[in-house]
């Protein structure tokens, strides 16, 4: 990558995002810009890689929070932080494969209602059994626990 020193407008249209969200991102302590001789952000290589992150870490499920913990090389907690992430990837790739099984089955199944079809049924069995436990909480992760 040639090394950039770009604008808060021309960093954040790069990325598809509006400027707040760079600034919002400042004040969370995510990002660290240079300041111009006027007072103005100025975004270097680092700054842009940093954003990447963000936004790459962001679509994975993590917080904002938790990429906190990422980009801070000092923190104490973040091997912690990082296994409970990966935890949380586990699961939602079992869940992503179960609903991927049943829109496959529901995609080739004859039935005309397909929550009557017992085969289609079979993939949601630990739901109605109670063994999979939902969180009911918005903005949670919302990736099931398995009860025992």
């Amino acid at each position: 990558m040639k090394s950039s020193d770009e604008s808060i407008g021309d960093a954040a249209a790069r990325f598809g995002l509006e400027t707040h969200v760079l600034r919002h991102w400042e004040d969370a302590g995510l990002l660290h810009p240079e300041r111009d001789a006027g007072g103005r952000r100025r975004y270097g290589d680092d700054d842009l890689v940093r954003i990447a992150v963000i936004l790459r870490n962001k679509a994975a499920g993590m917080s904002l929070d938790q990429i906190a913990v990422l980009l801070d090389r000092d923190a104490r907690d973040r091997h912690r932080v990082l296994e409970e992430h990966l935890a949380a990837l586990d699961r939602r790739q079992l869940e992503i494969a179960q609903a991927r099984a049943m829109t496959e089955h529901a995609l080739r199944c004859r039935a005309h209602d397909i929550t009557a079809c017992p085969r289609f049924r079979s993939h949601v069995a630990d739901v109605l059994e109670g063994a999979t436990v939902w969180s009911a909480r918005h903005g949670e992760d919302a990736a099931p626990t398995m009860s025992r």
